[in-house]
């Protein structure tokens, strides 16, 4: 095994995962692409195991704090300690989030479970290379009958990888059927945002639900349509918006799915051009979901981005009703809670409008946030009376 001398150890030493290469004393590009590299401080002390990709501004993230092998066993023991975890809140769904990456100590693996379908996101360099180890291990926790490989995100075309999804197991001749809570949902693993479903939304959605009833109810980038289904079930009749035609198909499945087609209606249309026409027709609404996908995808588009969710939180307070309900969110990462307090807070002033918060929230916990790796927090969520 090779060994990475590391000359700033600070970071290491207060819980991060991530190793720069500016942080190691020599050059990253002696290191074999995707190799397993013991960590060592200056001192020639044990920092820990983890993979490289000499490539890369991160070039090593670490995999275990102790001298241990990293093979299937390793992997087995992660998944199944990350179960035991979710096993605490995850009673009344058959589908979650069952590895997120560093939180759960497996940086650049997202696995997702839906129903008895597993989806694996391999996001690195050096996570694509133990792959066969972590299917091998995902077979003898799970035992799924189908196995999607999801490697489709971004992020991989920085770590030199190509983009690709297919399934590698069983079929989706039949969808998953996601249950979540008396709610049912049906998910196509191959298709849409993420790995196909926003299960980090689960909380958020079941929270909300409990604070509205009967009324009128609008749902901005609805997608396959949770949020306006959660919505219905608690009494509201509810139009979802959204620019995608099969994600609209879906949500009104997923609606039939729950006996609410006549509580539920969806509506193809970009939704900065909806909310301008409603507004220019004086249709107000009791609740307002405003969950868009991330406007920012890097450091350097934040302004834009910021200027982007201000108006669209200013537009959705303005379409509601006197002590209407609003649930905002953002999944930017570039975006810090801090600067979405601050975002919701100038809408509100550009729409003249006082709020009161009701709850401030993330993402679910099947999504746990290391307080060691802050990047693990993406998700913010605000729930809010607007007036």
């Amino acid at each position: 095994m090779q060994i990475a001398v590391v000359n700033r150890t600070s970071r290491i030493n207060a819980g991060h995962l991530w190793v720069f290469s500016n942080e190691l004393a020599e050059s990253p590009k002696r290191l074999a692409p995707g190799s397993i590299v013991e960590l060592r401080d200056r001192k020639d002390g044990f920092l820990g195991v983890g993979y490289c990709n000499p490539n890369s501004l991160i070039s090593i993230r670490i995999l275990s704090r102790e001298a241990r092998p990293i093979d299937a066993a390793f992997f087995r023991e992660r998944m199944e300690d990350a179960l035991v975890y979710r096993r605490r809140f995850t009673r009344d769904t058959n589908s979650f989030r069952a590895v997120y990456s560093e939180g759960d100590r497996l940086p650049g693996l997202v696995i997702d479970k839906y129903e008895d379908c597993i989806s694996i996101q391999f996001l690195t360099l050096g996570m694509e290379a133990l792959s066969g180890m972590v299917i091998e291990a995902v077979e003898a926790v799970f035992a799924p009958s189908c196995i999607v490989l999801r490697n489709d995100s971004p992020i991989r075309g920085l770590e030199g990888l190509p983009l690709e999804k297919k399934v590698i197991k069983g079929s989706l001749e039949r969808l998953p059927v996601v249950r979540e809570g008396t709610t049912i949902y049906e998910v196509d693993p191959l298709a849409g945002h993420k790995t196909g479903f926003f299960l980090d939304q689960s909380a958020n959605r079941r929270a909300f639900s409990r604070i509205v009833g009967e009324g009128a109810g609008l749902d901005l980038f609805c997608y396959t349509g949770p949020w306006s289904i959660k919505l219905a079930q608690a009494g509201a009749t509810v139009t979802g918006v959204d620019s995608s035609e099969t994600a609209v198909a879906q949500a009104r499945k997923n609606a039939g799915l729950n006996n609410l087609s006549g509580k539920c209606s969806f509506v193809k249309s970009d939704v900065f051009e909806f909310v301008k026409n409603e507004a220019a027709a004086g249709r107000k609404y009791d609740y307002i979901v405003l969950d868009p996908p991330a406007f920012v995808k890097s450091k350097a588009r934040i302004k834009e981005a910021v200027k982007a969710y201000r108006k669209i939180n200013a537009a959705a307070m303005g379409l509601l009703k006197p002590h209407g309900l609003l649930a905002t969110a953002s999944c930017s990462h570039h975006i810090d809670r801090q600067t979405f307090i601050e975002i919701v807070s100038a809408a509100s002033r550009d729409a003249r409008k006082f709020i009161r918060v009701i709850e401030m929230r993330g993402q679910s916990p099947d999504h746990p946030v290391s307080l060691n790796v802050p990047e693990t927090e993406y998700l913010k969520c605000v729930l809010m009376e607007v007036n």
